[in-house]
Formats: structure tokens, C-alpha cells, sequence
């Protein structure tokens, strides 16, 4: 089976109306959209829905493993290298925070191209006479998609090992220790911990962040966060890890001090010793 088959049979997995019935209300549809050169209103709303439909689609995907390797196999029968890791296979396994992350970024990337190859130049055809025949709409774009995954993944991977060699960093007393002389205090770090630099930092988040890292420097744990916030803990551990992504981005700058309840476990004595 080749990889479009492949893709076709996948989402065909997950749509209820034929396949052909599909495909006959699409070419309709752009007919439509053509008049008015796939643009305007009318087609913001097409483009809307296309992406809205196409979430489910690729979230299952992505979870199921399905998504990347079909995406590999693409790249690689063009003699094109792409590798993804199988611990990064598990993270896009069990996260959906993370899966949401890379499809957001594929979905964007994916809408440019769609309405060029697909609609302007007419790559896609309701009359392809291939073995398997013609796909629908949504089809062709879950392939467009497999595309755009791999420039996506590998910012995403690259992004990952960078805040892991940050965070490992600034484990080791040596490197953590030399951000204390750029540090504007000369007591205790926490009488700073609202205000200057990192306040500026937490100010620009959604106020549900802030809630959850001025609750975490308090001391609460990721489920009393949940409960209090009538949230989950995972919601909270996904909050509190992109906040504390950027916090370290600004550390690994020399901008701002880390407040103890946002490192792992074993800094914050490090920091009382150092002071």
C-alpha cells in the first residue's frame, strides 16, 4: 500500500459519510470557492472548518503513532533524512499538551500551502484515476500536513533539548552559582520573588499561570493547585512547565532570578547556602 492509500484509508477510519459522497460535496464546494479565487469570506470559513475538522483527525494521528510514520516514510522515500526519537514518540503518546503544541504549528504551516497546491494550481482532483480513485478535501490536507511535520518536529526536539540542557545547567552548583553575581539583592532571594524582572515575566501570562506559579512559590502541590483552581494537575504541571520554560530562557540570560519553588527538588538548599 502506498503512502496516500495509507492516508486515505486512516481518515477514511475516521469520518462516517463514503468516501465518493465526500468527494462529490468537496468538488461542489470548490467550484463555489473558485469564483471567488479562494479568497474572502466565504473562504475564511471553508479554511476555519478545514482546520477544525483536521484537529481530531491529526491528535489521533499523532497519538496512535500513525501521523510520524507515515511522515517518515514520506521524507524517507524521497531520500530525505528524518528520524524521530521513540522517547519523543512516547512524549506525543502521553501528552496532549505537547501533541497540541506541534499541531497547532503544522496546522498554520499547512493552510499556505493547501490553498496553493490544492486549490489555485489544482492538485487536488475529484477525477483522479488512481487504484485507489480520488480523496476528498480533508484528505489531501492531512497529507499536506505530513509534510510540514518534519520542519515542525525538529524546532519542537531542538527546543526540548535546549531547555533540557538548561535545566541541567543549572543543576550543577558550578554553572548555578554564577548566575548569582548578576543577582540585584544581597538577603534573601524570596524578598524579591514578586517583583522586578520575574514579575515582569509572570504579568504576561494568562492570569490562570499566574494563579498557578504564585500558588506553587506558596507551597501548594499540583493537586491542591487543581482543586483550588477547578482544574486538573496535569493542566497545572503543563502550566507551570511552560512558565517555567521561559523562566529559565531569561536565567540562561542572566536576567532574572530563579525563585526556589520553581526548581526541581535539591536547588532551593543550594540557593539558601549560596546566599
Amino acid at each position: 500500500m502506498s503512502n496516500t492509500e495509507a492516508i486515505a484509508e486512516t481518515v477514511d477510519g475516521f469520518l462516517a459519510d463514503p468516501r465518493m459522497l465526500r468527494i462529490q460535496r468537496d468538488a461542489a464546494l470548490v467550484a463555489d470557492l473558485a469564483l471567488g479565487g479562494f479568497e474572502g469570506r466565504e473562504y475564511e470559513v471553508f479554511e476555519d472548518r478545514l482546520l477544525r475538522d483536521s484537529m481530531p483527525i491529526l491528535r489521533g494521528m499523532l497519538r496512535s503513532g500513525t501521523f510520524i510514520t507515515l511522515s517518515v516514510r514520506r521524507f524517507e522515500e524521497r531520500g530525505i533524512p528524518f528520524f524521530v526519537s521513540s522517547e519523543n514518540r512516547r512524549l506525543l503518546h502521553s501528552s496532549d499538551a505537547e501533541r497540541d503544541d506541534i499541531i497547532v504549528d503544522v496546522l498554520m504551516r499547512a493552510r499556505k500551502m493547501f490553498r496553493k497546491q490544492a486549490l489555485l494550481n489544482g492538485g487536488w482532483n475529484p477525477n483522479f484515476g488512481g487504484a485507489k480513485g480520488a480523496c476528498c478535501l480533508l484528505t489531501y490536507f492531512i497529507g499536506r500536513c505530513m509534510w510540514d511535520f518534519r520542519g515542525v518536529y525538529l524546532r519542537w526536539a531542538r527546543e526540548r533539548e535546549r531547555i533540557a540542557r538548561v535545566e541541567a545547567a543549572l543543576l550543577d552548583p558550578e554553572a548555578f552559582f554564577s548566575l548569582l553575581t548578576v543577582l540585584p539583592h544581597h538577603g534573601e532571594p524570596e524578598t524579591i520573588l514578586f517583583s522586578g524582572a520575574f514579575m515582569e515575566l509572570l504579568e504576561a501570562q494568562p492570569p490562570e499561570t499566574q494563579a498557578v506559579v504564585r500558588l506553587t512559590c506558596e507551597g501548594y502541590a499540583a493537586g491542591e493547585i487543581a482543586d483550588r483552581l477547578k482544574s486538573t494537575p496535569g493542566a497545572v504541571r503543563t502550566r507551570l512547565y511552560r512558565f517555567r520554560r521561559d523562566l529559565y530562557q531569561a536565567a540562561s540570560e542572566r536576567k532574572i532570578w530563579i525563585p526556589a519553588q520553581l526548581h526541581v527538588n535539591g536547588v532551593r538548599e543550594q540557593q539558601r547556602s549560596a546566599g
